[in-house]
């Protein structure tokens, strides 16, 4: 009887260890994700949007097992720390540059690295300002978005640009027209113009397989950037939020998100199966990278021919270790900045009757996937599908997560902006019911 308690014991207490130790590693798995995510966004929050560390910490990081870290804000070295258990990450702000989580480079190296190009010291230009009679009316939707939270979430910031004039403007308390905010996955839309630009120049070929090596010797060699922009490569992915998905293994674990993205296997015939991907966004940035011959020039040639033009003044589009832009996700711009980008594929890329797109691009941009019905054109999403059924069929939109929104209606010839943090699912805003909202004042 006692030998047999004994084994029992003994098999009772090698299960428990098994099971804690299996805990642990799975733990120890998480831990770039979460140190890696809480000591990115605090930073770039707190260095490029100028927000208080502990109204970021409330908002933005209380969610899931992020709530929990323990975050070091640096501001003399400008840097953040975050903690969890035995985890640790640390991110590093660079003029220029914006934040980057330190994977696999000394901090000291990652700061040696100088920002290439001349600050622009021109303030944010302005724009006109429009209809009276309709700024009116749309007052009180931007006072029940931002100022009362009607509409659910947390508005940061909100714009809306009728006839290329501002009919609407409202900020957060300690929040303006100059606060620069996170695009999330808005950013690839503005991938999307710089591969439109560089296929303007003759630098590219949407419809011609990519020249990737490491894609040569299988089915991969017959992916196009036109794929990936349609988000049609037919790459394994997974785009899940939780736990270690590849999104998340590639934005707070990997060096090189591009290089991450494209070792995936095939999984689809490319050009057949619609999946998003924000892993094929940085594999479209990593290639039109290497179409130039130093960082040095890719970075002037995207503030040259986009930005500029724009009149988007020092913007961040925050890189990976490798020295890519993050075209997935890390643009920082303010509201303004994010309706003149949206005004400007209104205006079928042109800019004050100056055309910065190629004739024909704004059309395939809208142009549906194959095998999106009617939901996604080319990293940009489409109403084409009735997704959002009081606005037009002709609406297309640059979706971030947490909230973040460039709505563009070329037949109401409007532009809306709103960037907030709203966490899914409870505290999302509610897009609809804003659109339908301002649509009705449109009247």
């Amino acid at each position: 009887m006692k030998r047999t308690t004994r084994n029992i014991l003994r098999i009772t207490l090698a299960v428990l260890a098994a099971a804690l130790l299996g805990g642990c590693l799975y733990l120890n798995r998480l831990m770039p994700i979460i140190t890696g995510y809480a000591a990115k966004n605090l930073a770039s929050a707190v260095f490029i949007s100028g927000r208080e560390p502990a109204d970021v910490e409330a908002l933005d990081l209380d969610f899931s097992a992020i709530k929990f870290t323990r975050n070091r804000v640096d501001f003399e070295k400008r840097t953040v720390t975050s903690r969890f258990l035995w985890g640790k990450s640390t991110a590093v702000f660079r003029d220029g540059y914006g934040v980057t989580l330190l994977r696999g480079k000394d901090k000291e190296a990652l700061l040696a690295q100088k920002w290439p190009l001349a600050a622009d010291e021109a303030g944010c230009p302005a724009l006109p300002p429009g209809d009276s009679a309709l700024t009116a009316r749309l007052e009180s939707v931007a006072r029940t978005l931002v100022d009362e939270r009607s509409y659910n979430g947390h508005p940061f910031a909100f714009v809306v640009l009728h006839k290329g004039a501002v009919v609407a403007e409202r900020y957060d308390k300690g929040l303006g027209p100059d606060t620069k905010l996170l695009s999330w996955s808005m950013a690839k839309s503005f991938t999307n113009a710089i591969a439109g630009l560089m296929a303007g120049d003759g630098m590219i070929d949407i419809h011609a397989p990519l020249d990737i090596p490491e894609w040569q010797n299988d089915g991969r060699r017959d992916i196009t950037l036109n794929d990936l922009l349609q988000m049609q490569s037919g790459l394994e992915w997974n785009e899940d939020y939780g736990n270690r998905s590849d999104v998340n293994l590639m934005l707070h674990r990997e060096t090189d998100m591009g290089a991450f993205a494209q070792s995936k296997p095939l999984q689809y015939e490319p050009g057949t199966h619609w999946y998003y991907s924000s892993g094929t966004s940085n594999i479209v940035m990593r290639y039109l990278r290497g179409k130039f011959s130093s960082d040095e020039a890719f970075l002037e040639y995207i503030h040259e021919r986009l930005f500029a033009p724009l009149g988007i003044h020092n913007p961040y589009f925050e890189q990976d270790i490798s020295g890519t832009p993050v075209g997935s996700s890390y643009l920082y711009a303010t509201a303004r900045d994010y309706a003149r980008f949206g005004q400007m594929y209104l205006e079928d890329g042109c800019v004050d009757g100056i055309r910065i797109l190629p004739e024909g691009w704004v059309d395939y941009s809208v142009t549906p996937a194959s095998d999106s019905k009617g939901a996604y054109g080319a990293f940009f999403w489409l109403n084409r599908d009735k997704s959002t059924p009081d606005a037009p069929e002709d609406m297309f939109a640059c979706l971030g997560h947490d909230g973040q929104r460039i709505y563009i209606i070329p037949s109401k010839e409007l532009v809306v902006v709103v960037l907030s943090c709203s966490h899914l699912p409870d505290n999302m805003i509610s897009f609809g019911r804003l659109l339908k909202d301002i649509l009705a004042q449109m009247a």
